[in-house]
Formats: C-alpha cells, sequence, structure tokens
C-alpha cells in the first residue's frame, strides 16, 4: 500500500555530508531513494532545519544550501522523484515515482524578514512549522520553560501561510502556541506528533488539542521515534498503533497519518528502522483496522484534507 510521509531530516544529512552522500542509495539516509521505493513511499515531505547554534546571520544561507541539496541531488539527479509544487500535484505522480515537497521546521532561517519566507515558498515550501523545541521571533517551543505562545511576528506568518496555502504545523510548539495556532491558522497541521496520554513527552499532544484539531479537519501525522512513542522499554509497531487507535477513539480515524522523522532519529521501532520497512507498519495496521482506514492513515486522509480540497 502507497503512503505519504510528512516528515524527515535528510535534508540536514545531506547538507552535513557535503556532498559525499548518494541520495539515491547512501546507506547513511533512512530515506534514500532505494529505500523509499522498497517501502513503497510515493510521497516524501523533506523539511529544512536549521540547528539552533548556527550563527543568526547565517541561517538563511544555511536553509538555502539544503534547499539547494533538495534541488540538485533529490530531484536533479532522479528523474523518477517528482517535485510537489501545487497541492494539484498530488495526482500528477505516476507508477514509479516519487513526490518530493519542501517543508520548514521552524522559522529560524528567515530572522524578522517575511520576504524570506515568501522566497522559499517560491522555492516550494508548503508547510512552516514555527519553531523547533527553542524559542525564537515567531514563538516559543515545546522545550522553552517560559511557554509563551505566538509573536506578534508569529502571527504574522501564520497569516502568510493562511493567505499562500500553506500549512502551519504545530509540531515542537509550547502548548500555548498549539492553541493560538490551532484558532488562527486555516491550514493548521500536526506534522509528527503522538499522543501524550500514552506517552507523556512535551512533544507530544493532549487529547484536548488533539480533538480541538479533529474538529478543525486537520490532520495529526504520527512519528516513530521511540521516546514519542513510549516511556521506557522496546518499542514496537504495536506501541505505535496504539497510539493511531486512541487517536481514533477520539474522533480522528479520517484525520490521522503518517510522519516518520526519520534521518532526524538515532533510535528506532523494532521493525521500523527506514523507509524500507513502512509496509511492516501498514501490513500490523492491517491486522487492526479495515483495509480502507488503514489506507486513510498511510495517503487518503492527507489528500483529502490538504489546502485545496477543503477550500
Amino acid at each position: 500500500m502507497k503512503l505519504i510521509d510528512l516528515h524527515c531530516d535528510a535534508l540536514l544529512k545531506l547538507s552535513e555530508g557535503k556532498g559525499s552522500l548518494r541520495f539515491a542509495d547512501a546507506k547513511e539516509l533512512q530515506t534514500n531513494k532505494k529505500r523509499l521505493h522498497k517501502g513503497q513511499v510515493k510521497v516524501q515531505c523533506f523539511a529544512i532545519f536549521i540547528e539552533p547554534d548556527i550563527p543568526s546571520d547565517q541561517k538563511f544561507q544555511v536553509a538555502l544550501t539544503q534547499v539547494d541539496y533538495f534541488y540538485k541531488e533529490v530531484i536533479g539527479k532522479n528523474p523518477d522523484m517528482v517535485h510537489i509544487k501545487e497541492w494539484s500535484d498530488f495526482e500528477k505522480i505516476n507508477i514509479g515515482q516519487i513526490g518530493a515537497m519542501l517543508t520548514l521546521e521552524g522559522v529560524d532561517a528567515i530572522g524578522n524578514d517575511l520576504t524570506r519566507l515568501h522566497i522559499l515558498y517560491q522555492l516550494g515550501v508548503r508547510s512552516v512549522g514555527l519553531t523547533w523545541n527553542n524559542a525564537n521571533l515567531a514563538a516559543d517551543g515545546a522545550g522553552e520553560p517560559r511557554g509563551g505562545g505566538l509573536t506578534l511576528f508569529g502571527k504574522e506568518i501564520v497569516q502568510f501561510n493562511n493567505d499562500h496555502q500553506i500549512l502551519t504545523d504545530i509540531s515542537h510548539l509550547s502548548d500555548k502556541g498549539i492553541w493560538e495556532v490551532i484558532e488562527l491558522a486555516k491550514y493548521p497541521i500536526a506534522s509528527h506528533s503522538n499522543s501524550r496520554t500514552l506517552c507523556n513527552h512535551l512533544r507530544n499532544l493532549t487529547d484536548e488539542q488533539a480533538k480541538a484539531m479533529f474538529k478543525r479537519n486537520a490532520m495529526i501525522h504520527v512519528v516513530y521515534y521511540p521516546p514519542f512513542v513510549k516511556e521506557a522499554g522496546e518499542v514496537t509497531i504495536s506501541d505505535l498503533i496504539r497510539h493511531i487507535d486512541h487517536f481514533c477513539s477520539l474522533g480522528g480515524v479520517s484525520h490521522i497519518g503518517l510522519g516518520s522523522d526519520f534521518d532526524g532519529i538515532r533510535a528506532f521501532i523494532t521493525d521500523l528502522e527506514d523507509a524500507s520497512k513502512t509496509q511492516n507498519l501498514i501490513n500490523e495496521l492491517l491486522k487492526h483496522f479495515k483495509e480502507d482506514e488503514v489506507r486513510g492513515f498511510a495517503y487518503q486522509n492527507f489528500l483529502n484534507h490538504r489546502p485545496g480540497v477543503l477550500g
């Protein structure tokens, strides 16, 4: 069964490799093209992520470098990788092709300049998370003890996203920031987050937040990172499925998707160590849910709720 994965950090690894890694088959990449094909990943979203310790005046250049790797290494060298620039492009992916969409994980790179965000939009970014775990000029992240919400600039970014049919990603935001995005964003999404009820991690979502997202017709994409799945011990695919089942119990059966976080994680769910193993998750899901529900989790729910479909 084909699937859409809303989050990976392959661009960070490609950038850190300084040209030494081939996206086609580098063993260091959990989401290399060979593994994506084997796992039947039909669309992979590629995050632009800037490490917090990068000097402020260098962050936008670092972001552009990652975009350059996307264009040259991911798209340029692989004719079967298709750049998704518009929401209608999901219908244009042929058999044997994989769609690739740019996302932005934290707006640190733009400083206080919306023009830079517009440049990234023109380059193909279609989902924007305001923060990583830290605080920046837009909002507080989940790891900021202050727990503040969105700044005025952060609200300007949400409005920019609304005006340009860009997803506003709540994964990594503080609780207050999450609630403000749910209220203000036309296209809220959680690209890689699990249930805090099942795993009490600040990166996960409360039941109230999840239900509010579902009420807004917004998607929550479960993440494969073990510390977000289970608080201790070996983590299995069944443990991840418990999060999907819990979100379903909150009314989210048609609003659940997948966001692996591959290439941004160093610990793995057993039998789900890279993109090539993704059908192991699908096969286990089919033991617990109806086929049309699993198809929804895998790709159809996102297609049904992407911008341009609901308005």
